[in-house]
């Protein structure tokens, strides 16, 4: 065979080709951008929905007509493993509803632990997650340092800190740690922004809400859509503040929002929230979906403070200067440029945002000409991430969907209250395509959903997906990849840093292309990601190279690393447990 004809076919059939070696692609925006031909892009995996049949049964809690804005926020969903036995577990708020909240409330959560069949047992009051209230979200991170993950939930009327006793047991430290909060706290986001070894924590926090007297559907502007009675909000409703916990070292915590920069004085309709270092200064900075007004970039000073650059760097508004319904976020070097970009969910009628990451201090809107924009006008989008389904080492993304009013199934040409999903392809050149229906997600029932959470659940070198299902028992989408594509997976364990390693960089290079991730404590809509970094390799075989960048700014080279592995580092020792990637159960297939 000749050369060049080798050398494509071993494009087409691995996937792994760098943005730069790809002839005459340009940027989207650019005139000209060329399609890159199908064949060097691997074939869309199919997903398959089986929530029911791994056990998730248990159903998120809502009113059926959310005459309220508190009512149709929740929730996150998320995972985490409990025990550490190396198998990821599932966590879910519960919602409630406003007279089941006045009657005290529902537990924040519910807990499923994976057994050694790869199904979902409900563990919740074992667990003793016995905290009642409004659960809306959820992050993980080990905040003292003792190798459990330990689970915070916000809420309504306050939110909860459990500490992981290491068994899937918990203590509930919410009051003794000072991080109760209060008001409708929503996202949450573990980081150690000031790199003293202890994660800190960021709460943003939405609307004001009085339980005892909410304002009635179509009772002013703000509580009509198109000619219908719907909820109040969040427009002509006071915001709140945001909140900034940082961990004293001793299990304590101190709000510092206001002396740190972070506290949205001007009380912005604060979701979605994520920690990156978009400047790769190596210390996080911090993004903030606000809905309805402006977004956050909180640039970290490296001294305990921060300054919002989001108008200055383009990612407070759209390209049209407006302030959209921004909910869900995701960090991800979709296009290998080195550089983290930032992909946001908004609300029907507006274009899902893709950031794109310009360096230099600057993002650019380039959500129409990515192919991302067009597909979601219709749909009003929430939990999401970057993550490569194929492992061909190209970031695609899955977004889900779902209208916050009931009533618009009664308007005539509006969008309806359940909603697909998207599934995008990343096409190598800065766009994007639709392939929703050849993924399977077309095909699944109608939902609204709110929040996602990303993961190799199975440990089967695929990543997939949990969807929280408003009112009703969760979604579990089983990447179903056939692709002959590479992979690997790290989990990273801090030393001197934060011992789950949240605000890690991992960058590998395979082949000819340099890839990078970072581990974060919260992300997509309310929800928590799988804290370990998955890699799709293509063809490549080995990993030339592994740099791992600590959360204290120190790193570690691995080299010449095998694939199709699952990598335990630890901080300042290497690689202590190298381990295969499981057969897919017999059950799942």
């Amino acid at each position: 065979m000749p050369l060049r004809l080798a050398i494509l076919y071993l494009i087409s059939v691995c996937g792994l080709v760098s943005a730069q070696s790809l002839p005459s692609i340009k940027h989207p925006t650019e005139r000209g951008a060329k399609k890159v031909p199908s064949s060097q892009l691997s074939a869309v995996p199919l997903f398959r929905e089986i929530g029911s049949q791994a056990g998730l049964t248990v159903s998120h809690i809502s009113s059926r007509e959310k005459y309220y804005v508190i009512e149709s926020m929740s929730g996150g969903v998320g995972l985490f493993d409990c025990d550490n036995d190396g198998k990821l577990d599932i966590v879910m708020v519960n919602g409630s509803t406003v007279d089941r909240y006045k009657h005290g409330g529902d537990r924040l959560v519910t807990l499923w632990h994976q057994g050694d069949d790869f199904k979902f047992t409900d563990i919740t009051e074992k667990a003793g997650l016995a905290r009642k209230g409004w659960g809306m979200g959820i992050a993980v991170a080990d905040f003292d340092n003792d190798g459990n993950l330990d689970l915070f939930v916000t809420g309504f009327g306050g939110n909860a800190l459990y500490r992981n006793k290491g068994d899937c047991t918990f203590e509930d430290v919410t009051d003794k740690a000072g991080v109760r909060g209060g008001g409708l706290s929503t996202g949450a986001a573990w980081a150690d922004y000031d790199r003293d070894g202890n994660v800190d924590l960021f709460v943003a926090r939405y609307v004001h809400v009085d339980i005892n007297n909410l304002p009635a559907p179509g009772s002013t502007k703000f509580c009509q859509f198109k000619g219908a009675p719907v909820q109040c909000g969040p427009w002509g409703m006071e915001g709140e503040t945001d909140l900034l916990y940082h961990n004293r070292g001793d299990g304590t915590f101190e709000e510092v929002s206001k002396k740190a920069g972070v506290d949205d004085p001007e009380k912005y309709y604060g979701l979605g929230a994520s920690w990156g270092d978009y400047d790769n200064d190596g210390w996080p900075d911090l993004f903030v979906a606000d809905d309805a007004t402006p977004n956050h970039l909180y640039h970290n000073n490296h001294d305990g403070t921060f300054t919002d650059q989001a108008m200055v760097e383009g990612v407070a508004l759209n390209s049209e200067g407006q302030a959209l319904g921004s909910m869900g976020v995701a960090w991800g070097d979709y296009d290998h440029s080195g550089q983290l970009s930032m992909f946001v969910t908004e609300f029907a009628d507006q274009p899902n945002t893709l950031y794109k990451n310009r360096g230099a201090k600057f993002f650019e809107d380039v959500a129409m000409p990515s192919g991302l924009g067009a597909p979601s006008l219709p749909l009003v989008g929430w939990g999401t991430s970057f993550f490569d389904m194929a492992n061909d080492g190209w970031l695609d993304l899955l977004i889900v969907n779902g209208h916050v009013y009931p009533q618009m199934d009664e308007i005539k040409g509006s969008a309806a209250y359940a909603q697909p999903m998207l599934l995008h392809q990343n096409l190598r050149n800065g766009t994007f395509r639709d392939v929703s229906r050849e993924g399977g997600i077309a095909d699944m029932p109608l939902q609204s959903r709110r929040g996602a959470a990303f993961g190799d659940i199975f440990n089967t070198g695929n990543i997939d997906v949990v969807v929280l299902n408003v009112g009703q028992p969760p979604s579990l989408l089983l990447n179903r990849n056939k692709s002959s594509n590479h992979r690997a997976s790290f989990h990273l364990v801090g030393s001197k840093s934060n011992r789950a390693a949240v605000g890690a960089r991992v960058t590998i290079r395979a082949g000819s292309v340099s890839q990078f991730d970072e581990v974060r404590g919260g992300g997509s809509y309310l929800s928590q990601n799988d804290l370990r970094l998955h890699f799709g390799l293509g063809c490549s075989t080995r990993m030339e190279s592994v740099e791992i960048r600590w959360p204290n700014g120190k790193s570690d080279t691995l080299r010449d690393l095998g694939a199709d592995r699952m990598y335990t580092v630890v901080e300042g020792s290497g690689v202590q447990k190298s381990e295969l990637f499981n057969e897919v159960p017999s059950w799942l297939k």
